[in-house]
């Protein structure tokens, strides 16, 4: 078996690339200097060291980050993720990018993101438990149900959300449901939470099926990211017939061009996600994205796609399921070649509507079924796309400054109501 590789972080630098867009966005839109300063970077970012108790014995000192990056339109809101190669600027980019996620679904938050430098893959439980509570006690003088509202992300689930439930509410000492999402079902979650990223861009595809005219049962699709998102999301495609001809890990990616079988998959992956592991077959995951298919679905971690290897991909259309997966000067050579982008703050935004609806539950105390849940999400993503589509037409434009433009507009109008700015 051929010695494999993590995948690594993004490539390029992610603030730099949000701002790169944000600007030529707010450009298009004909908006103040003041205006892009206020919302290049976050309005508040905060770093805190999370002293931990080790199984060994040791105390390890964790780095957290918290960025708030616009509240002028409500409390933030934003997931937390766990990983080794969590930077300021990513963390800073993915506050951005979810603030934009809000204004395109018109949802009353701003954007805020959280993350702590470590692997999970090699702590305890334990550890895992002691880390989740310190990091909650480092930001709780800035979080809350009505100030910022954190949300699961990448390598964090809903145990990790329930133990930091619980360590806010002995600080707050009462009950608050409210103040984070993605919680188990018993602690005030949701139905449809833990899908709902991967369950919005089932339904971009379907959009996107019905305007390419490529029926989804003939769709041949390579997710690259075999987690949450990517999971479900093959599994979906594999249930309506589509054929799902490759997936990966961070150890490597399965490609067949006859389809794979993704319950065989499904039923052997480990809690990360891996399986590519368990096949001396396996390819890179670069490999993987440069195979042949319809539809790419980049579903890992940034800055998948550049300039290094955008002019070798064989897709139609790229669907981005994770954050910031192409640069976007490789978006402008995807184009050149007339391949659709469809951006992340679009395609997986399904995962804060629904965490917005869970807010919206613990706020009432009236908890929806599944099937309302999921009706509601693809009435959002339905209108969201329309929307964007049609500003790219009008505009002239692809659909990631689309996207852009339409999410920046909601806090330019707010921040001028407060008079924050004029624009």
């Amino acid at each position: 078996m051929k010695k494999k590789t993590l995948v690594s972080s993004f490539s390029e630098n992610p603030l730099i690339e949000f701002q790169s867009v944000l600007k030529e966005a707010m450009d298009i839109l004909n908006y103040s200097v003041e205006a892009y300063e206020l919302l290049k970077e976050p309005i508040r970012f905060l770093t805190v060291k999370i002293p931990v108790l080790m199984d060994n014995g040791k105390t390890e000192i964790f780095t957290g980050y918290r960025a708030q990056h616009n509240d002028a339109t409500g409390p933030t809101k934003g997931g937390i993720r766990f990983h080794p190669d969590v930077t300021p600027d990513e963390v800073k980019a993915l506050s951005g990018w979810m603030s934009l996620k809000c204004g395109i679904n018109s949802l009353p938050y701003g954007g805020a993101k959280g993350g702590i430098v470590c692997d999970p893959r090699k702590m305890s439980l334990r550890e895992l438990e002691l880390l989740s509570r310190g990091y909650v006690r480092a930001i709780s003088q800035i979080v809350g149900p009505t100030k910022d509202i954190p949300a699961p992300d990448v390598y964090t689930n809903s145990q990790i959300m329930a133990w930091m439930l619980d360590e806010y509410d002995h600080i707050r000492e009462f009950d608050s449901p409210n103040f984070i999402t993605g919680k188990p079902l018993t602690l005030g979650g949701s139905y449809g939470r833990e899908t709902a990223t991967s369950k919005g861009v089932f339904y971009t595809l379907q959009l996107i099926s019905e305007l390419k005219d490529i029926p989804i049962k003939d769709m041949r699709v390579i997710i690259q990211g075999f987690g949450n998102v990517g999971s479900y999301l093959a599994k979906y495609l594999y249930d309506i017939g589509a054929k799902v001809v490759g997936i990966s890990d961070v150890l490597g990616g399965i490609y067949d061009e006859n389809g794979l079988d993704i319950p065989y998959l499904l039923d052997r992956r480990d809690s990360f996600g891996v399986v590519s592991n368990l096949f001396d077959s396996s390819i890179s995951n670069q490999e993987l994205i440069e195979k042949e298919c319809d539809v790419l679905v980049p579903a890992a971690i940034g800055g998948q796609i550049t300039t290094r290897n955008a002019d070798r991909l064989k897709c139609k259309i790229v669907v981005e399921a994770a954050n910031g997966p192409t640069t976007r000067d490789a978006a402008k050579l995807l184009k050149e070649r007339d391949i659709m982008v469809v951006p992340d703050i679009l395609a997986n935004s399904g995962g804060v509507i629904v965490s917005y609806f869970e807010w919206c539950q613990n706020n009432q105390g009236y908890y929806w079924t599944e099937e309302l849940v999921d009706e509601r999400l693809k009435e959002k993503m339905t209108t969201s796309f329309s929307t964007i589509l049609q500003t790219s037409k009008t505009y002239g434009v692809d659909m990631k400054v689309a996207a852009y433009m339409e999410g920046i507009r909601r806090l330019v109008e707010a921040s001028n109501y407060r008079g924050w700015i004029k624009n």
